[in-house]
């Protein structure tokens, strides 16, 4: 019980830094000021043919100068009709720069192989990668043109939330999975902060192709089939290159929630057997504690029950934990504008506990399943 409540202290005062961090973050309000960045956009895609339409579409609507972006889509081996969709979309729009590129692999990551393959045939300054069942916002390289313009950064995060879909079978599972990713938001901004940056997600992600090619791209890490945004923030910030969180909701890049429990699992499942990998102390650190709250909480809970606990310290540290997270979730739902989603909030935070301890331990016996293939850890 002593070293729980220790976990607990530690646990606090880890939310209490990331919501001071968010805090430090402005929002960013873009100017528009005429087209200076050149953008190469990297989409590597592996059957999204259900996808790909309203990302293409979204591509179409931006409003950037022509000239100063190109789109390169690589196809990861693709048995559906997504390459089809791609030139048919290359076809229809002829005043674009689209580029349709077969991956190369040659490690055990099939999307940072695509990732780098399109990186060697970019002809822009700066990379920005996002993913086929996401949808991006008319200003986005407005804005990011205004930020480079403004802070000369060599990695810039985006923000990334859910877009909600319809259903009355699916509501609660997404809102479930909403609620978290607004929470890996809050938690990455929140470490940007307070410049210990070790979160960031690929679906919204800008940096420089020289300062990419200076830290020698993925090598070091290839051998991890995800981890195609954290471990490139680490090798940015062992380098010392200047990152940030661009906090500006006109640069908010929507993706699609996952089909089913089982997907979000497995999605989660993936995102945290890299973390063993991890070079931040910080980074470690804040893994080892909220996956020991979890657990705690998991374990103290049964404890409970069982009369081997008491159970009114398992409450107290469940009701300040409830508490401290709710704090850091409700500046996220503000920012992303989706206040509405708290209501849920009540029961989601009870059955978190148990959803993260689950991801936790299956991530270190077992591997994962990812677009059809199956990976190890």
């Amino acid at each position: 019980m002593i070293i729980f409540i220790f976990i607990s202290i530690a646990y606090l005062i880890l939310m209490i830094s990331l919501i001071y961090g968010w805090r430090q973050i402005p929002e960013f309000s873009a100017d528009f000021s005429p087209a200076q960045t050149g953008f190469s956009i990297i989409i590597p895609f592996r059957n999204e043919a259900k996808n790909l339409p309203v990302l293409l579409n979204s591509l179409a609507e931006i409003q950037y100068s022509k000239d100063k972006f190109e789109v390169l889509l690589v196809n990861d081996a693709s048995v559906d009709n997504s390459v089809k969709i791609c030139k048919e979309f290359q076809e229809k729009h002829p005043h674009f720069s689209i580029k349709i590129l077969e991956n190369e692999r040659w490690s055990n990551s099939p999307k940072k192989d695509a990732i780098t393959t399109a990186i060697e045939k970019a002809k822009f300054d700066y990379i920005l990668t996002t993913d086929a069942d996401c949808r991006a916002p008319k200003l986005w390289l407005k804005t990011f043109n205004d930020f480079i313009s403004k802070t000369k950064l060599s990695l810039i995060a985006g923000p990334v939330s859910l877009s909600p879909q319809g259903g009355k079978t699916t509501k609660s599972f997404q809102i479930f999975e909403e609620l978290d990713v607004l929470s890996l938001q809050a938690a990455g901004a929140g470490a940007f902060g307070i410049q210990q940056a070790f979160m960031c997600n690929g679906a919204n992600l800008c940096y420089r192709k020289e300062a990419f090619l200076k830290v020698a791209g993925f090598s070091g890490n290839d051998a991890i089939a995800s981890g195609d945004d954290v471990f490139l923030l680490q090798k940015f910030q062992q380098e010392k290159y200047k990152v940030a969180y661009l906090k500006s909701r006109d640069a908010i890049v929507k993706t699609r929630p996952q089909k089913n429990l089982h997907a979000l699992i497995s999605q989660r499942i993936r995102w945290a057997a890299k973390a063993p990998a991890y070079k931040s102390l910080f980074s470690k650190f804040t893994g080892a504690i909220v996956l020991l709250m979890n657990v705690g909480l998991v374990l103290g809970a049964v404890l409970a029950l069982m009369e081997i606990w008491p159970y009114y310290p398992i409450l107290i540290i469940f009701l300040l934990k409830f508490n401290f997270d709710f704090g850091l979730l409700y500046l996220s739902a503000r920012f992303f504008q989706r206040e509405a989603v708290l209501r849920s909030y009540f029961w989601s935070s009870l059955a978190y506990p148990f959803f993260s301890t689950y991801v936790a331990l299956k991530s270190l016996v077992s591997g994962y399943e990812w677009k059809g293939r199956k990976f190890r850890n």
